[in-house]
C-alpha cells in the first residue's frame, strides 16, 4: 500500500533569491540567452524594471520538487501555466498536494496540483503532475 493519498502534501522546496548570477547560469545551461533575462539595458528599453527570470527556470524548480518527492521514472505528466513574472530577488517556493488518486492502464497515479509562488504568496506557475505511486 502506498503512503500517498488524497491530501498528501509534497514536501515544499524553497530556493534562494533570484540573482543575476542564477539567471546567467540558467541561460548558459538552457541555451536561452534572450537578453530580456540577462541584459538590464535591454529589459529596461522593453519597459521592464530590470531583467527577470526565465519562466522555464521556475518550471525546472517545480520539476526538482517533484523528483525530490518521487523518482523521475515515476513522472507521467508535468505541465503548468505561467501566471506571473519572477523578478530579481524573488524567493520562490514550490509546493503541491495530491488532489486525486486514479487508475490508468493498470497503474495507480497521483494527480498532483503544483505551484511555484513568491514569498508574498503570488503564484508564478500553476500546474499539475501525474505521478506513479
Amino acid at each position: 500500500m502506498s503512503d500517498v493519498q488524497v491530501g498528501t502534501e509534497i514536501p515544499p522546496l524553497k530556493f534562494p533569491p533570484i540573482s543575476r548570477y542564477t539567471l546567467a547560469l540558467y541561460a548558459g545551461a538552457s541555451g536561452d540567452h534572450n537578453p530580456i533575462h540577462i541584459d538590464s539595458d535591454f529589459a529596461k528599453n522593453a519597459g521592464m524594471p530590470d531583467v527577470f527570470a526565465h519562466g522555464m527556470l521556475s518550471m525546472a524548480y517545480l520539476g526538482r520538487m517533484l523528483t525530490n518527492w518521487r523518482s523521475q521514472a515515476s513522472l507521467r505528466k508535468f505541465e503548468n501555466r505561467f501566471a506571473a513574472i519572477t523578478q530579481l530577488q524573488d524567493v520562490i517556493t514550490c509546493s503541491g498536494r495530491v488532489a486525486e488518486i486514479i487508475e490508468r492502464e493498470g497503474e495507480t497515479l497521483a494527480r498532483c496540483e503544483i505551484q511555484a509562488a513568491k514569498a508574498n504568496g503570488e503564484q508564478t506557475l500553476v500546474g499539475e503532475a501525474l505521478v506513479a505511486v
